[in-house]
């Protein structure tokens, strides 16, 4: 790839015992929607924190727009703009205020900074709201706004870490519809962080699946869900166990259990769910439910780890993480 917007290599992070970014390495092309996709505590929020500089990897390396995390800290973050999961925005002023006192930390001109202000609210929706403050906005309208502050100088690298996360479903899309718009508009390079998988199915040229702090597969989101093979049935069953067993003898190497289901991918699904039930009802197990569908990035991860997305809450990874930040 010639000179790529991110160039990540064997990239390491650890507190303490805890390894909790373990030698990745990518490339990142210009102009590229690039997804890191993974549960919480995989490792997203410290990969994004390393490329941005605000925390210094163990091992390994990277450049973002050329510059070298390591030995230009300065020209990294002149070129990246960055949202992070946690709100930094303040509240008591208004979202003109907040957009005016960024673009005067990056010292953009008078003229130019107000131009560009009332350019980003309007593309992000907010632009008859500029003089109200940030504390009677939705969160999802402060969400946009940051977005648009991290656009103001113009940043050749955009990092969304977990822009959506708890949003309501139409604030959400909505949201996707303006970074899909913003990426199209600025022609700016964007890594998104995300444990929603239909986010970045819809969002991604390409995307990363971290998990333990490695990643296990990368690929566009139609290569990775076509490499699975076939549709994907899904059995709920009381007796999960015998189930897998039974129906794992018939169609070796394709079936998969998680709890009380068990997954199967073949081709032609639909034609073979008869087949199935038919031999587990024979053999006495019992069955909830049969589903079917085309493959998700959900059965992606599932295939690749052994197990189903993890929702957790903060993890260990992310409380560290958040006092690092309180050091710094």
């Amino acid at each position: 790839m010639t000179n790529p917007a991110i160039d990540v290599r064997e990239l390491t992070r650890t507190f303490g015992d805890f390894v909790a970014v373990d030698a990745i390495s990518f490339a990142i092309r210009k102009g590229e929607i690039f997804g890191l996709l993974g549960p919480n505590g995989a490792g997203k929020t410290t990969t994004i924190s390393m490329l941005a500089t605000m925390l210094r990897p163990t091992s390994g390396r990277a450049t973002v727009d050329g510059h070298d995390i390591l030995t230009d800290e300065d020209g990294v973050r002149r070129s990246i703009g960055i949202v992070f999961q946690d709100q930094t925005l303040d509240e008591e002023l208004t979202a003109y205020e907040n957009m005016d006192f960024h673009g005067r930390l990056y010292r953009i001109p008078g003229d130019l900074r107000d131009r560009r202000i009332a350019e980003l609210m309007d593309l992000v929706g907010l632009g008859e709201k500029k003089d109200h403050q940030v504390k009677t906005f939705s969160g999802g309208m402060k969400r946009r706004l940051e977005i648009a502050r991290g656009l103001l100088h113009r940043p050749a690298v955009l990092f969304l870490d977990e822009p959506t996360l708890g949003l309501d479903p139409q604030t959400r899309n909505h949201l996707w519809a303006y970074i899909e718009q913003m990426n199209t508009e600025e022609g700016i390079t964007i890594i998104l962080t995300t444990h929603y998988m239909e986010e970045a199915d819809r969002l991604c040229d390409r995307v990363a699946i971290i998990d333990h702090g490695r990643i296990v597969a990368m690929d566009t989101p139609e290569n990775l869900k076509a490499a699975i093979g076939g549709d994907i049935i899904t059995i709920d069953s009381p007796d999960a166990e015998e189930a897998y067993a039974r129906i794992d003898a018939a169609w070796p190497g394709q079936v998969e259990r998680q709890e009380s289901t068990v997954t199967v991918r073949l081709r032609h699904a639909e034609e073979e769910i008869p087949g199935i039930v038919n031999l587990l009802s024979a053999q006495g197990v019992g069955i909830r439910s049969v589903s079917v569908h085309t493959p998700t990035l959900e059965d992606v991860f599932l295939h690749m780890t052994g197990r189903a997305m993890r929702d957790e809450h903060a993890s260990g990874t992310n409380q560290m993480l958040m006092r690092h930040r309180m050091r710094r």
